[in-house]
C-alpha cells in the first residue's frame, strides 16, 4: 500500500525475511537449498528495482529540483527513452522474478515442494501476487513508453510460460512440484494480459490473481492432507483412492476442472477475458495461449487419474475428510463457484483503476505519463 517508492522497497524486502525462516525450518529435507535459493532469486532482483528508484529520484530531481520518492510526484517525470526503458528493466526484473516468468521461475518448484503447507499457501495465494501489483501500480504508469517497447516481447514470454509451465506440469511425479508449474502456467496468462494494455484484458488480470490463489491455495491444502495421509507426494505411488476417499476425490475433480478453466468457476471468467483482451493486441499470440488450455486439461486430469483412479496402491485404511477439511475446502470451493457465476463485484471493484490504465495506453506515447498524471490530479481535485 506504500505510495512511497523507497518504502514499498524496504517493505518489499522484508516480505523476504519470515518467508526464508518459514521454509528453512519447518521445510522438508532439502528445505535449506530451497530457502538459500528463494532468497537469493528475490533479494538480487530487489537491488535491481532499488537501484531503478535511486535513477528515477536522481533524474526527477534534476529535473525540477525536488527529491522525493513520492509515487504521485514521480509520475510525470520527463526521462530520456533509453534511460526509461533501462529504468523500467530494474523493476520489471524484480516483478517478473516474485511473479514468476520464464526464464525467472527455477525458485518456485523448490520453494513450493519444500515448504510445509501453510507457507505454500501464503506463496501461491499472496506473494506471487505482489509481482503482478507491481507492474500495475508503478512499471506500467511510471515508464508508459518503455512498456509499449516491452509489450511485445513480455507477451512472448507469457505465453512461452503458458505452454512450457503445463508440459513441465505434466511431466512431475511431484505432486507439489506438479502444482507449482500450474502457478507458472496461470503467471503467464497475467502477463500476456497486462501487456495487452486494454480493459477487458486486465479486468481478466485481476479476476486471474483472485481466483488462481484461491483454486491453487486449494490445490496445496490437498496436497498436504495427503501426504499426511500417506506420508508421500510421490503420484507414481498413489492410485485407487476414490473408494476410499469419495469426498476429497469429488473435491480434487472441482478443483481440477477449476485449473483448466472449466465454464461456471472463476478460473475460466479470468482466462476467457484475458484471452479477449489478448486477441485485440495479438491474434498469434493468442491463438498459441488459446492451446495451452488444452495443455491445462491434461495435466488437471493427470492428476485426478493417478491419485483417485487406477489400481489401489495401499492396502491400510486411508480416512477421508474430517469436519475441519469439509469447512476449510467448503469455504474455497464456494468462493470459486461464487467467483465463476458472479464476478461482477471484483471486476467492479478493480474499474477505477483499469480504466485509468487504459486511457494511459490509448494516449500518444508522448503525452501518455503526462495525461496519467492529468487524470490523477483531476480526480484528486473532485475528491477535496
Amino acid at each position: 500500500m506504500a505510495m512511497d517508492l523507497f518504502l514499498f522497497y524496504f517493505f518489499w524486502e522484508v516480505m523476504l525475511i519470515p518467508m526464508y525462516f518459514l521454509i528453512g525450518i519447518w521445510g522438508s529435507e532439502n528445505r535449506e537449498y530451497a530457502a538459500y535459493k528463494f532468497f537469493i532469486f528475490t533479494q538480487a532482483s530487489g537491488l535491481l528495482m532499488f537501484l531503478a528508484i535511486l535513477g528515477l529520484y536522481f533524474i526527477h530531481g534534476r529535473n525540477t529540483g525536488i527529491y522525493t520518492f513520492n509515487y504521485f510526484e514521480l509520475l510525470g517525470t520527463t526521462i530520456a527513452p533509453n534511460t526509461a526503458f533501462w529504468l523500467m528493466l530494474g523493476f520489471m526484473i524484480a516483478f517478473v522474478v516474485k511473479l514468476p516468468l520464464i526464464p525467472f521461475h527455477s525458485w518456485l518448484p523448490d520453494a513450493h515442494s519444500e515448504a510445509p503447507t501453510a507457507s505454500s499457501l501464503i506463496l501461491a495465494g499472496l506473494l506471487l501476487k505482489t509481482g503482478a501489483y507491481g507492474m500495475l501500480r508503478f512499471a506500467l504508469p511510471l515508464f508508459p513508453e518503455a512498456a509499449r517497447e516491452l509489450a511485445p516481447y513480455a507477451m512472448l514470454l507469457g505465453v512461452i510460460g503458458i505452454i512450457y509451465g503445463a508440459i513441465l506440469a505434466y511431466a512431475q511425479t511431484d505432486l507439489k512440484r506438479l502444482i507449482a508449474y500450474t502457478s507458472i502456467s496461470h503467471m503467464g496468462f497475467v502477463i500476456l494480459g497486462i501487456f495487452a494494455f486494454n480493459e477487458l484484458a486486465l479486468q481478466g488480470v485481476v479476476m486471474q490473481l483472485v481466483t488462481h490463489a484461491i483454486s491453487t491455495g486449494a490445490l496445496f491444502i490437498m496436497a498436504g492432507m495427503l501426504k499426511e495421509r500417506l506420508h508421500t507426494r510421490d503420484l507414481d505411488q498413489m492410485g485407487g483412492l476414490w473408494t476410499q476417499m469419495p469426498q476429497m476425490g469429488a473435491i480434487a475433480i472441482l478443483l481440477a476442472m477449476a485449473s483448466l478453466g472449466l465454464p461456471g468457476l472463476g478460473n475460466f471468467i479470468a482466462e476467457f477475458l484475458i484471452l479477449l483482451g489478448a486477441f485485440k493486441a495479438n491474434l498469434l499470440l493468442t491463438i498459441i495461449a488459446a492451446i495451452g488450455l488444452v495443455f491445462s486439461a491434461i495435466y488437471a486430469l493427470r492428476i485426478v487419474q493417478k491419485i483417485y483412479l487406477g489400481p489401489t496402491k495401499t492396502t491400510d485404511p486411508i480416512p477421508d475428510f474430517s469436519w475441519r477439511e469439509i469447512l476449510i475446502m467448503a469455504s474455497l470451493v464456494l468462493s470459486i463457484l461464487w467467483m465463476g457465476l458472479y464476478p461482477q463485484p471484483i471486476i467492479n471493484t478493480a474499474k477505477p483503476m483499469i480504466n485509468k490504465l487504459e486511457k494511459l495506453f490509448l494516449t500518444p506515447p508522448t503525452t501518455a505519463a503526462t495525461k496519467y498524471l492529468i487524470i490523477k490530479k483531476q480526480e484528486e481535485h473532485h475528491v477535496k
